[in-house]
C-alpha cells in the first residue's frame, strides 16, 4: 500500500493528472477543469465513431482512470456513429461546452489529438486516424 491508499489507485490518479496537466499546457488555458472536460468530450466523440473492436483497442491504451471516463455512458449498440464533417466533429465536442463555448475549438481539439499521439501507440493512432474522413483528420497533428 502507498502512503495514501492503494498503489494502483494512487498511480491512476497521478497518470490522469499528468494527462490533464499536459493537455492544459497544450491548450494554454490554465484551467484544468476545462481541460478535463475537453479531454472527456474528444475521447467520447472518438469512441462513438469507432467500431466496438477498435474502441476497445483504443481504450485499452488509456490510463485506468481515463479509461473509466472513456467508457462512461457508452452504449456499444449505438456505435459506430459515423461523423463525416469536420464541423460535425467540432460540434459534437462543443456540446460539452454549451455554457462555456470554446472560441478556439479546432485548436483545442488538435491539442487533444497531439496529447493522444504522444501517449497512445503510433499504430493505434494510425488506426483511429484511418476511421475518419480527410476533413476530420485535419484536426490531428501532421494531417
Amino acid at each position: 500500500m502507498s502512503a495514501l491508499g492503494l498503489k494502483i489507485i494512487d498511480e491512476s490518479v497521478q497518470a490522469a493528472n499528468s494527462w490533464i496537466n499536459d493537455l492544459d499546457d497544450l491548450t494554454g488555458w490554465g484551467h484544468k477543469q476545462r481541460s478535463y472536460r475537453l479531454l472527456r468530450a474528444v475521447i467520447h466523440v472518438i469512441r462513438d465513431h469507432l467500431n466496438v473492436d477498435e474502441a476497445a483497442q483504443f481504450g485499452a491504451q488509456l490510463p485506468v482512470l481515463i479509461r473509466g471516463i472513456y467508457y462512461e455512458g457508452w452504449n456499444p449498440s449505438k456505435t459506430p456513429v459515423t461523423e463525416r464533417s469536420r464541423d460535425g466533429f467540432i460540434e459534437r465536442v462543443q456540446a460539452a461546452f454549451r455554457t462555456d463555448p470554446m472560441g478556439d475549438a479546432p485548436e483545442a481539439i488538435a491539442a487533444v489529438m497531439t496529447l493522444l499521439d504522444a501517449r497512445i501507440s503510433a499504430g493505434e493512432m494510425e488506426d483511429v486516424r484511418g476511421t475518419f474522413t480527410r476533413q476530420i483528420r485535419t484536426l490531428f497533428p501532421d494531417a
